[in-house]
């Protein structure tokens, strides 16, 4: 009795599974999660204005509607999985679960309301665990990220022999511009940036004549070849990725495919068992009818 029981509870618990994969699955609920998700990112900007009290009580209340419904939504997504350990071994599911948990902090006007008020503003990064191609977008950005790191470390080296060579030549100039090396950093950065750096150079040059040399070569290797570098390494990473994603869409299709294959040929054995099982019977039936 116990044995059925538990037979048949798990029966159940395995329909439940299926109805929850096909919520999961379904194109309609995705679309319906990510309009939630950006009416929730428009609820934080109108918070921004000064608004009416009735209107304040209202978006209260649609946050907490909202954040009830992002912890069902994820606990819909936990119980499609056959077992609870595989929805954390994928990153993004990670990320939701921990936005979701995040997000039930209250928002009452205890010291930590400002704090939850912050985070929430993270809800609107699950976009991008649930569109393709901004999970690429991060994806290539993390890969890349080692790479653009002995770029930015060769930078850094740039900087700092310029900043030591800038601080040598102009500090008695101006000194709330090369006053040190750390000051000398930002305004390096200054010219980096084209913001007023020709001001610099002009100011510059009013003590040493070929200093436009100094800041052309600094501009030559900050703004075009480390530029070129980070991009050219970043469009790298972007087209492996893409790679990769379009042969996880066609191992996808294939095994889809595979199924529906094996799935065609165990009915098609399925019926010429039929039929050998009908022809047997007929036969029996015409060897009972000579015998009489």
């Amino acid at each position: 009795m116990a044995y059925m029981t538990k037979g048949f509870v798990k029966m159940t618990w395995n329909d439940f599974q299926t109805k929850f994969q096909l919520i999961r699955d379904n194109k309609a609920f995705e679309m319906f999660v990510i309009t939630i998700i950006i009416f929730s990112s428009l609820m934080i900007g109108i918070r921004t204005y000064n608004l009416h009290p009735m209107a304040e009580n209202t978006l209260l209340f649609l946050d907490y509607a909202v954040t009830l419904f992002f912890l069902i939504e994820i606990i819909i997504r936990m119980a499609a999985e056959r077992r609870l350990i595989d929805f954390f071994k994928k990153g993004w599911n990670i990320f939701d679960f921990v936005i979701v948990v995040v997000s039930l902090i209250p928002l009452d006007d205890s010291e930590y309301a400002l704090i939850a008020r912050m985070l929430r503003l993270f809800r609107v990064m699950r976009l991008i665990s649930f569109i393709p191609e901004l999970r690429v977008l991060v994806s290539a950005l993390i890969s890349a990220l080692p790479r653009m790191g002995y770029v930015a470390l060769l930078m850094f080296i740039i900087f700092y022999l310029y900043a030591v060579i800038g601080n040598l030549l102009f500090g008695a100039l101006n000194p709330v511009l090369w006053g040190d090396l750390g000051i000398s950093l930002l305004t390096l950065f200054r010219v980096a940036t084209f913001e007023d750096w020709t001001d610099v150079m002009y100011e510059a040059m009013t003590l040493y004549s070929m200093s436009w040399i100094y800041f052309v070569t600094f501009i030559f290797f900050s703004a075009f070849v480390f530029l070129n570098m980070m991009i050219g390494i970043v469009v790298e990473v972007l087209d492996e990725e893409h790679k990769k994603m379009e042969a996880e869409s066609n191992a996808g299709t294939l095994a889809e495919e595979k199924g529906a294959q094996a799935s065609y040929e165990q009915r098609m054995e399925a019926e010429i068992a039929d039929l050998h099982a009908k022809l047997d019977l007929l036969l029996k039936q015409q060897q009972q009818m000579k015998g009489d």
